[in-house]
């Protein structure tokens, strides 16, 4: 049943966006892990399509901030404001009061407004005037960027980013990949005509059932052997939460590909959206963090994978 609903939800999706069914995925990976998600590709590849189709797919509310240099953390958290017809302060709350939040171009926003999301993020709750309001679960948040347009964008700081389970990309579609594009989109439009496949309970209970997952000692030691590697040399590497992260992906990955229990395939699957972008930049291309990915790819071909009986 389990994954059924995850495979109704991707072939959902499937349905606006071709030959993605790995970023997908992964997508699924980090809501079920109770992560967030960072896209980041050139314009016009289908992040924020993406986004509106998961946000579709699950029975829950959805909401969408179009960030600019002028948006204030109140619009993005809420505020408090005078009600002069009941004599009282009355609070409006901010679209993060959702399930699933699109941060459409988080880096057009000014480190102030940007950092108004860490609390959201990171402790599911908004503090503001001092009083704390929970978020209500599942609370996913789903980023984009433009990595070439720095005209006018404030780069996420690493606090930010570390808030970021997995920083993802499309990239281009093949030949083929475009032809069906044109045919699936010349005479309809897909996103417009998608239904909810599962309810914001479904989504609640899987990311329960993703802390039962097995993890094998060895492969919990094999995490930890990768996770220092990255602060070997001159890189200071990535944080315990990087740690956690992986760790949690890993039976997230694992429950999404119809497994109770996690092998090594899912932690070098997710090793590089995970941990590449966590780490300082080596050096780039308009594509993203290159030498970041070179790193860890590095590091994986370096660091022994052990070989057990993972069921068990």
């Amino acid at each position: 049943m389990k994954a059924d609903t995850i495979n109704r939800i991707a072939e959902n999706i499937e349905q606006v966006l071709i030959g993605k069914r790995d970023t997908i995925n992964l997508l699924l990976t980090a809501l079920l892990a109770k992560g967030h998600v960072l896209l980041e590709d050139m314009p016009g590849t289908g992040k924020t399509m993406l986004a509106k189709s998961l946000a579709k797919s699950i029975d829950a509310a959805f909401s969408r901030i179009q960030f600019t240099p002028d948006l204030l953390p109140s619009d993005v958290t809420g505020i408090n404001f005078y009600n002069q017809k009941e004599a009282a302060f009355t609070f409006r709350p901010g679209p993060v009061f959702t399930n699933i939040l699109l941060a459409d171009e988080i880096n057009r926003a000014t480190p102030r407004t940007q950092s108004s999301l860490l609390e959201c993020m990171e402790e599911r709750q908004v503090t503001i005037d001092g009083e704390t309001r929970a978020l209500n679960p599942p609370f996913f948040v789903v980023a984009t960027q433009n990595p070439i347009e720095t005209s006018g964008t404030f780069p996420l700081p690493e606090a930010q980013l570390d808030r970021f389970m997995m920083k993802l990309s499309l990239g281009m579609p093949s030949e083929s990949e475009e032809v069906a594009i044109i045919d699936r989109f010349i005479n309809a439009q897909p996103l417009s005509e998608l239904k909810p496949v599962c309810t914001a309970e479904e989504i609640i209970a899987l990311q329960d059932k993703v802390q039962t997952v097995f993890v094998h000692q060895s492969l919990r030691e094999y995490i930890a052997k990768l996770i220092v590697a990255t602060r070997s040399g001159a890189s200071h590497g990535v944080s315990p939460r990087a740690t956690l992260a992986l760790l949690r992906a890993s039976q997230a990955h694992a429950l999404v590909m119809g497994r109770d229990y996690v092998i090594p395939e899912d932690i070098k699957e997710l090793a590089i959206p995970v941990l590449a972008h966590r780490l300082p930049m080596l050096g780039s291309d308009v594509l993203g963090n290159s030498d970041n990915v070179i790193y860890i790819k590095d590091l994986l071909s370096k660091v022994p994978v052990p070989t057990e009986d993972w069921s068990k």
